[in-house]
């Protein structure tokens, strides 16, 4: 498959996932289910790891063994897995972390993790990964146990990723390691067990091999914790049963000899092929290439309705102008295309009217396809950073004549569509029962949402609609800091639109963007210096 193959060579019809595509491989799961928001994932994964009994691996943008799985305990998570260790002599475990540079390391600080490695055997092993492009991140968040159980989507084990769907104002439970509070977060995972979770297990082994150079033993046999060792936490009920679930990857070519961008594929084959409605939930909605696939389906008299929602701005400048800028020019385009209004780009607000940080990876479209996993919407993602999401696909209605399996295709998408309303609810203050009901009176996603809205309170606001200045511009056109692959690392000359025509001189934002980009190399060489001399010193 072409590097760049576009959504229309994969439009149309069942099914979306196709291995080797739009995905690695699909794997049957006995068990599926989504878990929205830190404090009920790290309730998951603290009680599946409690029941691990042979290895437990651990991916992640961030692993801070400072940070608490419950805000009420005050054990910390290095203090949990080193207690896991010594209480259970056949458990091994690793983790391993991106490698990140300065400035992002300094509100990341890879020190706790190295002294917690340095603290205990070998039994506990915890891994920086600097074995990426330069500026490419280890950006997948994976959770594997015993091979038998699998977490993936956008939450990292983190120091300011907990809450809960209330995202209340000024939550005291909401804090850094170092006591700070952090805003309120909304967050996605899915939980397979079944071989979707053995496949996930085989892919962190070469996560791992790939990072460190070496090899973690095999998975067991198929079969080894069938006496009554079931990692799967109580309490965790199954959305769906019995599925097949798809796991999308990117790598960039340095990892497997070739790039791997099966996560760009499912997103344009999954907008080519909505019928009715593409929700969408994302930290950062920076690629112009996926902006014109939703142009072209809102330009279309009878295409689907789309349903955007981000957070209101990132909190640091630099993303701000790096992913944020281009956000902007983005969607100024789809309004543009909006003919027929069937377009909602939109922000939480928490109840007292605070910005909730959207950080959350999802699509839904129609009843159809479920998808969560660590992909962004921007360059990055598609083929620069590693990434894993994970898809679950309802099979066509009328497929077969079987009663059974009618019944359980109708069950897969009423799961699917009952994932995407409970999301809005969440974020609309009301009860899932009210938006279900809402969306079947109007036949509309974008009218459901109208009718529910609110003016105060917890509720989603429009984003702005903002006129980017020259500089802004010039972020937007050569993606700073966001290059779709790592031969663009360091030459921004090739990140040339495909974009939209500025409204200003194109030559006088590219004219500011290589000044900006050379701007910022240069403080990022003089940053680099220190830091490589700091390490030499220690």
């Amino acid at each position: 498959m072409s590097e760049h193959r576009d959504a229309a060579d994969l439009a149309g019809g069942w099914p979306i996932l196709r291995p080797g595509a739009t995905c690695w491989r699909t794997e049957r799961a006995d068990r599926v289910a989504v878990l929205v928001d830190g404090a009920a994932f790290f309730a998951a994964v603290r009680a599946a790891l409690l029941r691990a009994r042979r290895s437990v691996i651990l991916l992640g943008w961030d692993i801070d063994p400072r940070m608490r799985l419950d805000p009420h305990d005050p054990e910390t998570l290095g203090d949990f897995l080193a207690r896991l260790i010594h209480r259970r002599p056949s458990l091994e475990i690793h983790a391993l972390k991106w490698d990140m540079p300065f400035p992002i390391s300094l509100e990341h600080p890879h020190g706790p993790l190295e002294r917690l490695n340095r603290r205990t055997g070998p039994r506990l092993t915890l891994e920086l990964d600097d074995a990426l492009p330069v500026g490419a991140a280890q950006h997948q968040k994976l959770v594997v146990v015993d091979d038998a159980l699998a977490f993936c989507g956008g939450i990292d084990l983190a120091g300011d990723r907990w809450d809960t769907p209330e995202h209340l104002d000024n939550d005291p439970r909401r804090r850094w390691p170092t006591g700070e509070l952090h805003a309120p977060r909304h967050d996605v995972m899915m939980a397979v067990d079944g071989p979707a979770a053995r496949a996930l297990g085989l892919m962190a082994r070469e996560r791992w091999s790939h990072a460190t150079g070496q090899a973690l033993p095999p998975p067991p046999p198929e079969g080894f914790l069938a006496a009554g060792a079931d990692p799967w936490p109580e309490g965790l009920h199954p959305l769906i049963t019995d599925a097949d679930v798809g796991i999308a990857r990117t790598l960039p070519d340095c990892l497997v000899g070739r790039p791997v961008r099966e996560n760009e594929a499912l997103t344009f084959a999954a907008i080519a092929g909505a019928r009715h409605s593409i929700y969408l939930e994302n930290q950062y909605f920076a690629s112009f290439r996926v902006a014109e696939a939703l142009a072209r389906r809102l330009r279309e008299p009878d295409g689907p309705e789309v349903v955007v929602v981000v957070p209101m701005e990132s909190p640091s400048w630099f993303d701000r102008m790096a992913m944020d800028t281009p956000r902007g020019v983005v969607l100024q385009e789809l309004r543009a295309a909006d003919r027929h209004g069937r377009l909602r780009a939109m922000t939480p607000l928490s109840e007292g009217g605070n910005g909730i940080v959207v950080h959350s990876k999802l699509m839904v479209v129609d009843d159809r396809l479920l998808r969560i996993g660590s992909s962004n919407l921007n360059n990055r993602s598609m083929g620069y950073d590693t990434e894993c999401d994970l898809a679950v696909e309802a099979p066509p209605p009328g497929g077969r004549s079987d009663a059974n399996r009618s019944d359980a295709n109708r069950s897969t998408a009423n799961a699917i569509a009952a994932v995407r309303n409970r999301l809005l609810a969440e974020h609309l203050g009301v009860d899932p029962s009210e938006m279900a009901a809402a969306v079947r009176a109007t036949g509309s996603l974008v009218a459901a949402i109208d009718r529910l809205n609110k003016p105060s309170g917890r509720r989603l606001a429009p984003l702005p609609d903002t006129d980017p200045g020259l500089t802004e511009q010039a972020f937007a056109a050569l993606r700073i800091a966001d290059p779709d692959r790592p031969e663009e690392a360091w030459a921004v000359w090739k990140r040339m639109p495909p974009a939209p025509a500025p409204a200003r001189s194109l030559t006088r934002a590219v004219g500011a963007a290589l000044f900006t980009a050379g701007a910022i190399a240069g403080v990022y060489a003089v940053a680099l210096a220190i830091v490589e001399t700091d390490r030499g010193g220690r």
